[in-house]
């Protein structure tokens, strides 16, 4: 699916309504801001007198820019590697926690988290169900719905935000999510398998946090071998 465009064009604000353009505006210091849809400056005539009057028409994409998360997994793992991320397996990381006082950091949905997750760990979801009613959201609502999906997800935007407040820069972290995930090559993965704790331990690591682990084999595999659970519910009582 295409994204809409729009265009963007800056001019006084008596100038609009002389050029009988239909726009959103908003005002800056005495400028309108006008966007269109890039159909409605197609027609070389409007072209032409947006032209004369000395305007100059830009175009952008209603999709955001792409952020820290959405870069390509081979720059991610370089990253990753270079700050010394160490992956352990789930035995390991019990270990840690128990004698080393590392911090479970759980970025499943809340949902996921609230069913069973390791003790005393703390949830900040690194992926969220959309929120937001903007017109680009709703383009991805209904891509989502195209293939059957109804609860599509996005970054959380707050994410590093919330873990900062409940862990300090030093904190010994250890990210979970439920596949995992690797950092290690294979014959048929020669960069590893990206996951949720290994985009959210990159997101950390840009932000200054430094000692930062991940766990191999993900909470899948913690909880296959059976060590401790605990619901929301039973975490309360």
């Amino acid at each position: 699916m295409a994204a809409a465009s729009l265009t963007s064009i800056t001019l006084h604000s008596s100038a609009s309504s002389a050029l009988g353009l239909a726009s959103k505006q908003c005002q800056h210091n005495n400028h309108t801001c006008c966007w269109l849809t890039e159909r409605s400056v197609r027609s070389s005539s409007t072209r032409q007198r947006l032209s004369s009057r000395g305007l100059k028409i830009r175009s952008a994409a209603t999709k955001q820019v792409k952020s820290p998360a959405e870069e390509d997994w081979k720059t991610k793992r370089e990253v990753l590697l270079q700050n010394k991320v160490r992956s352990v397996d789930v035995k390991e990381a019990l270990r840690l926690q128990k004698e080393n006082k590392f911090v479970i950091l759980d970025v499943r949905p809340e949902a996921e988290f609230k069913e069973a997750h390791p003790p005393g760990a703390i949830n900040v979801q690194i992926y969220r169900l959309i929120k937001e009613w903007t017109a680009w959201d709703i383009a991805r609502r209904a891509a989502f719905a195209f293939f059957g999906i109804f609860a599509g997800t996005e970054e959380n935007p707050e994410f590093i935000q919330s873990v900062e407040s409940q862990l300090d820069k030093k904190a010994k972290i250890i990210v979970a999510c439920a596949a995992g995930g690797t950092m290690r090559p294979t014959q048929n993965l020669p960069e590893g398998q990206q996951s949720r704790s290994l985009i959210a331990a990159y997101l950390l690591v840009l932000n200054g946090y430094t000692n930062v682990f991940h766990l191999e084999g993900g909470l899948y595999a913690w909880f296959k071998e059976g060590l401790p659970a605990v619901s929301e519910e039973e975490e309360e009582e």
